[in-house]
């Protein structure tokens, strides 16, 4: 069987645990060929009190440049933090121009939680996103990011019920199936997987902890899992279970990410 190759266009945070330093280990571990697309590059992510960034936009249009004349060709695309609008129609031309017959494109929106948009984005950003995911195969946002794509006003308590009407809504901005992480029920928390009309809820364990980068770990794990062959709901199982183990597995002193690398060496 021919290997898969995905291309993953998200930023690189040089120190964190997070967007390309997970997607690319994770991925390749479960053999697929995993090509990047950097589109800036942090010394570490926000979530420590300082950085850089390397805006890599400008050099875009030179890498579309190369992989046209060399011929390359993608068999899937996972999205993740992207970080500036401009990126949105760069993604498209990507998919365009890059995509082998059939290729499926996966979306992580990654840019908003806990009802608030993360720092440096704004709803003109929010804007470009929503047009992007028409787009999308497959979404993978969270509730708040849910409630921005969809103007609905942020419930902290959210039922299932709430996070259903949202999965609805999204379903009318774009004809890929949308999952919606962040669902919580019964004292478990995971997913709630819409497509065709139809709902299916993913459950596991609630752990009290959170740790930056698990979104980014999730994503990629749901990808190598469903790009080899799993269903939906089975991939977002093994992306739940991954990482409740990488949180259960990080050193209790290791704020900024989680010790992915002593699961995935399992």
């Amino acid at each position: 069987m021919k290997t898969k190759r995905i291309l993953t266009m998200q930023d690189l945070s040089c120190v964190g645990q997070c967007s390309l330093t997970v997607a690319l280990p994770i991925l390749s571990r479960y053999g697929i060929e995993t090509c990047v697309l950097p589109t800036a590059v942090l010394s570490n992510h926000t979530m420590f009190k300082g950085w850089s960034y390397l805006d890599l936009t400008p050099e875009l249009p030179a890498i579309y440049e190369n992989w046209k004349n060399n011929n390359i060709k993608f068999d899937a695309f996972l999205l993740g933090y992207l970080g500036k609008a401009e990126l949105m129609a760069l993604a498209e031309k990507c998919f365009d121009e890059f995509s082998c017959e059939g290729a499926p494109v996966i979306i992580d929106p990654v840019f908003a939680d806990n009802g608030k948009l993360y720092g440096g984005f704004d709803l003109a950003y929010v804007a470009e996103m929503r047009k992007l995911i028409k787009r999308a195969d497959i979404i993978l946002p969270n509730v708040t990011e849910a409630c921005f794509l969809t103007d609905t006003e942020y419930k902290e308590d959210h039922d299932e019920e709430f996070v259903k009407l949202l999965a609805e809504k999204l379903a009318a901005l774009t004809n890929g199936t949308v999952i919606i992480t962040g669902l919580e029920k019964d004292g478990k928390i995971g997913e709630l997987i819409y497509r065709g009309g139809k709902s299916e809820n993913v459950l596991l364990e609630k752990l009290p902890a959170k740790r930056h980068g698990t979104g980014d770990i999730f994503a990629s794990v749901f990808t190598a899992s469903y790009l080899g062959g799993a269903s939906l709901a089975e991939s977002c199982r093994a992306a739940s279970q991954f990482v409740i183990d990488c949180l259960k597995n990080t050193d209790p002193d290791h704020f900024y990410g989680v010790n992915f690398e002593k699961v995935l060496s399992k």
